[in-house]
């Protein structure tokens, strides 16, 4: 709904500015999602949503744990005698034994070849919470992030919308499977120094958002070089490190840093959340971890803004604490995205459709290049709106990621159980059967159209002779050149 102009002079900026980034594909999906959600009883027609990357596969283990350890809540008998303490009051700090448990899991997620200090641990509402305190801290008004593209659409929102900085983009292109490349780097900054723009740092997801894909050890020490090289920040968002579900294994940015004694620490910061590993992003449980003081102390103090509630922090870290349960989680966790990634995937290739190939992440990175009718943003959005509208699935297309190649698109596969995947698949086998038979008839009409206009446009005598002598068409000497479609 848009303002009038007498009202948008009563707002701010930040209100009337759009920043939000609400209108464009990637949300207009989810919308008509909402509009008309699939149930397998009462909507089985209706559109189904692979556009959220949420991470139900392990819910039922969590069930599993909650009612074995009813003490962990204040909403049991057994947990009732800390309601007051939980109740009461509590600073910006977070209760110790939650930023210690999650610093315990951090570490279990990286197999333990990396250590957290649990009092460098900031807590946020969420990732999003994450990211824009970590903007505010790092970066003044109209100040740049470098990024490398495709990237998750709502970067734009956490970073830019409220703090008012910008992100500028590293070109990464498919001919390498989208990996960043220092000339891409530098070529960003460039450009970037060209336009008079400062650049305060280089935001990163490992694994990508939306590629599904983990960055190799030289490519996170290039990143880390060329940061501290321009005396810049590296953040890196590690929201999805504990899906990693074959190899190459996660390597995260704490691991290089800690190896690395000559690198500038105060330039490093990482992002994590519970959202994506544990699957709990209506619990908004964030994570600032950042090397350089003075963040963790501005942040702390922000973060008086987005608090996690301590009914969460009690019971989510009563849950973390217990080890064996947690150890089990992530394994088996792995293992079901694995058996859930190969069946997708599987399923989309047996139609034609490659994914690029990954190892991580709740999504894949969907090829669907050939079934466009133009290779362009329109060609594009175009075959988007039919799979939203008519084949009734929420996929995201790659440009709503800032894809400079149109024909790539994001599907989501963990947020959903098995019967709504195989109907999902089935949806996408009757749509790409259905597009390759239309292209199949109109190469057959051009065909006949060819052959029509081959025989109209040959004399007659010819065409006599050829009805008299049919060894002429069989010849090899034959002036006929085959016709080409």
């Amino acid at each position: 709904m848009g303002f009038k102009e007498s009202e948008e002079q009563l707002l701010s900026m930040v209100a009337t500015n759009g920043g939000h980034g609400e209108n464009s594909s990637y949300f207009d999906g989810w919308k008509a999602h909402d509009r008309d959600p699939y149930h397998p009883n009462q909507n089985p027609e209706g559109v189904i949503q692979m556009g959220l990357a949420e991470n139900l596969l392990c819910h039922d283990l969590m069930e599993e744990w909650i009612r074995k350890n009813p003490a962990a809540s204040i909403c049991t008998e057994e947990g009732i005698s800390q309601f007051r303490a939980v109740a009461n009051f509590q600073d910006y700090h977070g209760f110790p034994f939650f930023r210690q448990a999650v610093a315990k899991l951090m570490e279990k997620v990286r197999g333990g070849r990396v250590k957290f200090d649990p009092d460098r641990i900031v807590m946020s509402g969420g990732a999003t919470g994450a990211q824009e305190t970590l903007a505010f801290c790092l970066a003044d008004p109209g100040d740049a992030f470098l990024i490398p593209v495709p990237y998750y659409p709502a970067f734009d929102r956490d970073f830019c919308w409220r703090t008012r900085a910008r992100l500028l983009p590293i070109h990464c292109h498919s001919s390498n499977n989208f990996n960043i490349t220092k000339s891409a780097l530098e070529a960003a900054y460039l450009n970037a120094q060209k336009s008079n723009i400062r650049v305060k740092g280089v935001l990163i997801s490992n694994p990508s958002n939306p590629l599904g894909t983990t960055m190799d050890e030289r490519t996170i020490r290039t990143l880390l070089s060329f940061t501290n090289e321009k005396r810049i920040h590296l953040i890196c968002d590690e929201i999805f490190s504990g899906t990693v579900f074959r190899p190459p294994h996660f390597i995260s940015l704490s691991e290089i840093v800690e190896s690395d004694p000559e690198c500038d620490r105060d330039l490093v910061h990482v992002v994590y959340s519970l959202s994506k590993d544990l699957g709990l992003p209506g619990f908004r449980v964030g994570v600032i971890y950042s090397y350089n003081d003075e963040v963790v102390a501005c942040a702390r103090k922000m973060s008086s803004f987005g608090l996690v509630s301590s009914q969460t922090q009690h019971m989510v870290g009563c849950m973390l604490a217990d080890e064996e349960f947690t150890s089990n989680y992530l394994a088996e966790n792995a293992r079901r995205l694995k058996e859930r990634h190969e069946v997708f995937t599987d399923g989309l290739r047996r139609v034609g459709i490659r994914c690029l190939e990954g190892n991580g992440g709740l999504f894949c990175w969907m090829d669907l290049r050939s079934l466009l009718k133009k290779a362009t943003l329109e060609g594009e959005l175009e075959l988007w709106r039919v799979i939203v509208n008519e084949v009734k699935l929420n996929v995201s297309p790659g440009s709503s990621f800032h894809c400079a190649e149109p024909g790539w698109f994001r599907v989501c596969f963990a947020n959903m159980d098995d019967e709504t995947t195989v109907r999902a698949l089935r949806r996408i086998r009757l749509f790409v059967n259905g597009e390759i038979e239309k292209v199949e008839e109109k190469k057959k009409k051009k065909k006949n159209r060819l052959d029509e206009g081959l025989r109209l446009s040959l004399p007659r005598r010819f065409e006599e002779d050829m009805v008299m002598t049919p060894r002429l068409m069989t010849s090899p000497h034959s002036p006929l050149v085959p016709a080409t479609i």
